[in-house]
């Protein structure tokens, strides 16, 4: 697989990188699916074998059994990976989730202290403010991961889910490597808000988690009743009710583009968001879909292509909000 600069400040991923949320339970409850540890290793260690380098974590997935099974899959070839993994969400000396935002300078250094622990290495390729504390400045959280980057701790940095005036804010003390932010056919805000536009002003890259809409883009989802009954998605307004069958509309029409392609759904929305120029982390915890996932890299899409799979879900198409109204109040505006 070919390798792409995030960013303007040195760091060199995979076109493709690997979502590893999936691969552990958080707080009990599975996310997409049950999880199983041998499967979630081997497919980490096939992701390596293609190309698949860049992985993406969080010290909340679990809390840390996803780090520490990365860890595990890790070891003795540590630098053959580049990590991403995230803080924000306040996790206590227990391993449990406050669900408080902390960005303060003293629970960056507990957490960044904690997550290298987990994850058996001493330092961290990418490290993002996984949420924005508003009971902290930017500031001041961007200037103690700037402490980090000088200790050697941390390479570059980035921040999950802001405005553009706080990306400007926060790149004016440190340089920003990444922003990531959930993107996909189904999901552009990032685009109508301009924060594609002040990223590519500032040199920043755009690291696309759920570059498959959370499942939608797979074209296997066929009523909100093909979730398990723990599955979080069902608290997601875009998978339920009418709106879901609004939504599975447009998935047909994608579905449609992909068939003459020859490709999956799945294939035709990475490949959409490669030709974004942005890097996709789609998440998978199975050996097969990591193949269909780095293959996708090989997809070139034609310019008419582009412009009638942006046809499809134009910028302002109303498909739900993608999270319950407690986790969209979260992201900053």
């Amino acid at each position: 697989m070919k390798t792409v600069k995030l960013g303007s400040q040195g760091l060199v991923v995979p076109q493709v990188g690997l979502g590893c949320m999936g691969m552990t339970s958080m707080n009990g409850w599975d996310i997409y699916g049950k999880a199983d540890e041998q499967e979630a290793i081997a497919t980490l260690h096939h992701s390596l074998e293609l190309g698949g380098s860049f992985l993406d974590t969080a010290d909340m997935y679990g809390p840390g059994l996803n780090e520490r099974l990365i860890a595990k899959a890790i070891k003795g070839k540590r630098e053959k990976y580049i990590i991403a993994t995230k803080f924000g969400y306040e996790v206590d000396d227990n391993e449990q989730l406050t669900w408080n935002y902390n960005g303060s300078a003293a629970y960056i250094k507990k957490a960044a202290e904690r997550s290298l622990k987990n994850l058996g290495t001493d330092y961290i390729d990418l490290y993002y403010l996984h949420r924005l504390d508003p009971n902290t400045p930017i500031e001041e959280t961007v200037e103690a991961m700037a402490e980090l980057v000088k200790e050697g701790k941390v390479k570059y940095i980035g921040l999950s889910e802001v405005s553009s005036a706080t990306i400007r804010k926060a790149h004016a003390v440190h340089p920003l490597t990444a922003i990531q932010t959930e993107y996909s056919l189904f999901e552009r805000d990032v685009e109508a808000a301009g924060i594609t536009d002040t990223l590519a002003e500032l040199g920043i890259g755009l690291i696309a988690y759920s570059p498959l809409g959370r499942g939608f883009l797979t074209g296997e989802l066929k009523n909100p009743d093909d979730f398990p009954a723990d599955d979080f998605r069902r608290n997601i307004p875009r998978f339920q009710g009418d709106q879901f069958y609004k939504n599975l509309e447009l998935v047909n029409a994608v579905y449609s583009i992909a068939s003459q392609k020859s490709v999956t759904p799945s294939q035709l929305a990475i490949s959409w968001v490669l030709a974004k120029g942005h890097v996709p982390i789609p998440g998978t915890k199975r050996v097969k879909y990591i193949e269909q996932n780095i293959a996708a890299a090989d997809i070139v899409l034609t310019k008419d292509e582009l412009n009638l799979l942006d046809s499809i879900v134009p910028l302002g198409t109303s498909i739900g909000d993608r999270y319950d109204a407690n986790s969209m109040a979260g992201i900053d505006k």
